[in-house]
């Protein structure tokens, strides 16, 4: 098979734009640089077009089967632009990844004339061109199934892991429970002032972020403070196996826990825990992991412009408290479980990761010299 240069086989031209407030929804789609972006009443291309990202997502290429409005972050190629059939090319700019062309030292960018020179196998004439497609399209359907079911395994991993912590508390119900500020020492931390250097060099003491509290051992930390700041910005230097909990922060982080396995001190936004003759740590944590969505409900109940859990409300937290002995044993037994749910995650992710690569090498089954 031979190869041609882009520019010989098809013609780029530029979107319109069409701001927000200028369109009325209708049946034809908006497309900017990383897909349709709404609606309008109508398009101006000619039938069949592909979409290709000019500016920002650039190099994706989406296609529409009806005219539509490609806006002036993108390219388009409708039959005016090219007598390639538009299907085939559109998988042959897939292939081509135009996204590793951006000179741009400031937002993405692809020039036209770039992409011009990426040498494309031709196969000849739209005949050879649309068996191509048509085979394209069967094998990549095929793939999305695969990886659709790959995600889905992922999802039910996760969410039985979940589902397994919940039934692994549920049966303690019955269990005596107490109250965590009566029977836990607790305080949180203190950011020492940016402005003071001395409170941040030498780095001598891990310093924990609410967004490093993500139900994971933390063994490290991203920043450090000095011993200066230790010793005059309200902080605790918090021993290894003290329980962490995210009061506020972005996204998820609210109502995330983690276990230091280190010593540290930590911002203002958590609330630590330290050892106790109560709890074990390993129990403690995994409770308050299985009560991830229960502490994120309680922030919320308090109504305000800002969800955030508070000392108060953390300390107020009624913890199933069997013996240490017992604790120990649901340890092991939600350990052993969680070990066999973990190889289970991690066989779906790696059998999602092989899946993701397939698109290319099937493209490149197609479009290779």
């Amino acid at each position: 098979m031979t190869t041609v240069p882009l520019g010989n086989v098809c013609q780029f031209e530029y979107g319109k734009s069409l701001p927000d407030k200028t369109r009325t929804p209708g049946d034809t789609a908006v497309y900017g640089s990383n897909g349709s972006v709404g609606t309008h009443e109508i398009g101006f291309t000619a039938g069949k077009t592909i979409i290709i990202g000019r500016k920002g997502s650039i190099g994706q290429v989406h296609f529409s089967n009806a005219s539509c409005w490609p806006i002036d972050t993108t390219y388009y190629i409708d039959e005016t632009c090219t007598e390639c059939d538009l299907e085939w090319l559109a998988y042959g700019l897939q292939y081509l990844n135009l996204g590793s062309l951006n000179k741009a030292s400031g937002v993405p960018g692809l020039n036209r004339d770039d992409a011009y020179q990426q040498l494309i196998s031709w196969p000849g004439g739209k005949k050879a061109q649309r068996q191509i497609a048509a085979h394209l399209k069967a094998q990549l359907a095929e793939v999305e199934t695969a990886r659709q079911a790959a995600q889905a395994q992922l999802s039910d991993s996760r969410l039985l892991r979940s589902r397994m912590l919940k039934e692994f508390f549920a049966e303690l119900d019955a269990a005596p429970k107490k109250k965590l500020g009566d029977h836990a020492d607790t305080t949180s931390g203190s950011t020492p002032s940016r402005g003071n250097k001395h409170y941040w060099q030498p780095a001598e003491i891990a310093w924990v972020k609410t967004g490093e509290v993500a139900f994971a051992p933390i063994t490290a930390t991203e920043e450090a403070i000095s011993k200066s700041a230790l010793a005059e910005c309200s902080l605790s230097l918090l021993p290894p196996k003290t329980i962490l909990i995210a009061m506020y922060g972005q996204g998820k982080t609210r109502g995330q826990s983690a276990i230091l396995e280190i010593p540290a001190t930590t911002n203002q936004a958590c609330f630590a825990i330290l050892p106790n003759d109560t709890w074990e740590p390993d129990f403690l944590y995994l409770w308050l992991k299985s009560s991830y969505q229960d502490l994120r409900d309680l922030s919320e109940d308090r109504g305000g412009n800002q969800a955030n859990l508070n000392g108060a409300l953390l300390k107020a937290l009624e913890v199933p408290a069997p013996s240490k002995t017992e604790q120990q044993h649901i340890v092991a037994h939600i350990q052993a479980a969680m070990t066999e749910i973990d190889a289970m995650e991690n066989s779906s992710k790696a059998a999602l990761e092989d899946i993701n690569q397939l698109p290319g090498r099937v493209l490149a089954q197609a479009f290779d010299e």
